[in-house]
Protein backbone atom coordinates (compact mmCIF):
# COMPACT_ATOMS: atom_id res chain seq x y z
CA UNK A 1 0.00 0.00 0.00
CA UNK A 2 1.29 3.46 -0.79
CA UNK A 3 0.21 6.81 0.51
CA UNK A 4 0.07 10.27 -1.04
CA UNK A 5 2.79 12.70 0.07
CA UNK A 6 0.45 14.36 2.57
CA UNK A 7 -0.60 11.11 4.24
CA UNK A 8 2.94 9.74 4.18
CA UNK A 9 4.10 12.95 5.88
CA UNK A 10 1.43 12.63 8.55
CA UNK A 11 2.41 9.01 9.24
CA UNK A 12 6.06 10.05 9.56
CA UNK A 13 5.18 12.98 11.84
CA UNK A 14 3.04 10.76 14.06
CA UNK A 15 5.80 8.18 14.35
CA UNK A 16 8.34 10.87 15.17
CA UNK A 17 6.12 12.30 17.92
CA UNK A 18 5.46 8.86 19.41
CA UNK A 19 9.21 8.08 19.49
CA UNK A 20 9.88 11.41 21.25
CA UNK A 21 7.17 10.75 23.83
CA UNK A 22 8.42 7.22 24.51
CA UNK A 23 11.95 8.56 25.02
CA UNK A 24 10.56 11.21 27.38
CA UNK A 25 8.71 8.54 29.35
CA UNK A 26 12.03 6.78 29.94
CA UNK A 27 13.50 10.01 31.34
CA UNK A 28 10.71 10.45 33.90
CA UNK A 29 11.64 9.71 37.50
CA UNK A 30 10.93 6.17 38.63
CA UNK A 31 7.74 5.40 40.56
CA UNK A 32 7.97 6.74 44.07
CA UNK A 33 10.19 9.67 43.03
CA UNK A 34 8.70 13.13 43.08
CA UNK A 35 7.37 14.16 39.65
CA UNK A 36 4.09 15.98 39.27
CA UNK A 37 1.73 15.58 36.34
CA UNK A 38 2.58 19.17 35.39
CA UNK A 39 6.29 18.35 35.24
CA UNK A 40 5.64 15.24 33.14
CA UNK A 41 3.45 17.18 30.71
CA UNK A 42 6.01 19.97 30.50
CA UNK A 43 8.67 17.41 29.55
CA UNK A 44 6.38 15.89 26.91
CA UNK A 45 5.50 19.30 25.44
CA UNK A 46 9.17 20.27 25.26
CA UNK A 47 10.04 16.97 23.56
CA UNK A 48 7.42 17.52 20.85
CA UNK A 49 8.28 21.22 20.51
CA UNK A 50 11.92 20.34 19.83
CA UNK A 51 11.00 18.18 16.82
CA UNK A 52 11.55 19.60 13.35
CA UNK A 53 8.30 18.78 11.60
CA UNK A 54 8.10 20.15 8.05
CA UNK A 55 5.22 22.28 6.87
CA UNK A 56 3.01 20.69 4.23
CA UNK A 57 0.81 22.87 2.04
CA UNK A 58 -2.91 22.32 2.32
CA UNK A 59 -4.63 21.03 -0.80
CA UNK A 60 -6.83 24.14 -0.94
CA UNK A 61 -3.68 26.29 -1.17
CA UNK A 62 -2.51 24.64 -4.39
CA UNK A 63 -3.07 26.46 -7.68
CA UNK A 64 -5.29 24.00 -9.56
CA UNK A 65 -6.67 21.97 -6.64
CA UNK A 66 -6.65 18.81 -8.81
CA UNK A 67 -4.97 16.50 -6.32
CA UNK A 68 -6.33 13.00 -5.78
CA UNK A 69 -6.09 12.20 -2.09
Amino acid sequence: MSFCDHCEGQRFDRAQVLRALRATRKRLPRPGAACSADQALAMAIEAVRSLEIPHLERIEDLADGQVVH
